[in-house]
């Protein structure tokens, strides 16, 4: 993606601007960034999708009583009626099942893939929404279809309400109010406090609209989370390469007799330190590790196996499955939480299907034997496919 041309999507500006003025700084309101723009599954799909086992959803209720919220799966029968007012069904992760919302999502590429997340679409009935809340994480509100009417505000009290089954803020004080149709888009940086509700509403040919939005967002590890999995990560790393090497023990013999038993030995505690030192002196190691986690599938992502081998003499294009998720640093190569050295000519190549996420036949023909090796054992393991030219 060329991040220095100007984009409808952003208003306007190009990716540089926006990346420079507004990301993580304050939102943007986007008036037609796809104009004409027609939901990518319609609402029968979507409630098909919500019933899959695999496919994380939640249906989010404000009925008298309070708020109530039931995770899914959801069988045919189990959602309420259309005509129900006041209720939203949340589907997580559409992008890893729907190849058009996955290409959708390609046009936010000009942020890193080690941030960007998952499409989650929200679909609502008159009235319906989660709440006054704020995430951690940045987010871009698509409008697909229908009217949703957004209130915003730089929240200081972060209080959340007591007793509900969601995040919802105590105190919300909006400070800008927007109604997006479809095709507008809403911007939003971490911790920005939103409430989105339904609005009823009638397309051009007089039939009432179903309200759904897209929701783009972005990964964002906390530091003591992202420690303690790299941590772990690398102590494994280090049993794999010490797999055959003698088990380095904590040795005492100079222990002398002690008077307070329960009292932690400061050699041990030396100990620990020079571990954790030990693991962490080996950049590649780490590096090696970071990549592998940032790109490890989640859970409910599973792959098929190939409808054909691998064909070597294959004239087409190769792909990468929208589940797959492949980054690369200056000396690896990762793809699906493995990590691979690579150096060269190589590395180029490999560099080249995780950016553009696809090889042309040219590329395939320059490809080295043990390039084409690789990619004939991703194939098998269903991280890719041969597709036409």
């Amino acid at each position: 993606m060329d991040v220095t041309i100007a984009l409808p999507l952003l208003g306007g500006f190009t990716p540089q601007q926006f990346m420079r003025r507004h990301w993580q700084k304050k939102p943007l309101l986007v008036r037609q960034a796809i104009p004409g723009f027609q939901p990518l599954l319609d609402r029968a799909s979507l409630f098909r999708l919500a019933g899959e086992p695999q496919v994380e959803s939640r249906l989010v209720q404000q009925k008298a009583e309070g708020w109530r919220m039931k995770q899914g799966p959801f069988g045919p029968r189990s959602l309420p009626a259309l005509s129900a007012g006041g209720w939203t069904l949340l589907v997580q992760g559409v992008d890893l099942h729907d190849t058009r919302v996955h290409a959708l999502l390609q046009s936010f590429r000009f942020i890193p893939d080690a941030r960007l997340d998952d499409l989650m679409i929200s679909f609502a009935t008159a009235g319906g929404g989660v709440g006054p809340h704020f995430d951690s994480y940045d987010v871009f509100l698509l409008q697909a279809s229908g009217r949703r009417r957004w209130k915003i505000g730089r929240q200081k009290d972060l209080s959340l309400q007591e007793g509900v089954p969601l995040k919802i803020l105590q105190n919300f004080e909006a400070e800008e109010e927007f109604v997006l149709e479809a095709g507008d888009m809403l911007y939003l940086p971490p911790r920005y406090a939103h409430d989105g509700l339904a609005e009823a509403s009638v397309g051009a040919d007089g039939k009432p609209q179903d309200c759904m939005t897209y929701s783009i967002g972005f990964r964002a590890p906390g530091r003591s989370e992202l420690a303690g999995e790299l941590l772990q990560r690398l102590a494994d790393f280090d049993e794999d390469a010490q797999a055959d090497a003698p088990q380095h023990l904590y040795t005492d013999r100079f222990q002398p007799a002690t008077a307070t038993p329960a009292a932690v030995p400061a050699g041990l505690l030396e100990f620990g330190r020079q571990a954790l030192q030990d693991a962490l002196k080996d950049p590649l190691s780490l590096a090696c590790v970071l990549g592998e986690y940032l790109t490890e599938p989640k859970a409910s992502v599973w792959f098929d196996e190939p409808a054909s081998p691998w064909d070597p003499q294959y004239a087409g294009k190769v792909c990468l499955d929208p589940r797959s998720r492949m980054m690369y640093d200056s000396h690896h190569v990762f793809l699906n939480g493995e990590s691979y050295r690579a150096r060269g000519a190589d590395a180029a190549l490999m560099h080249r299907l995780a950016d553009k996420r696809f090889l042309a036949p040219a590329d395939l023909r320059r490809a080295s034997a043990s390039a084409l090796s690789l990619l004939a054992d991703w194939h098998e393991a269903g991280w890719l496919s041969q597709v036409p030219a």
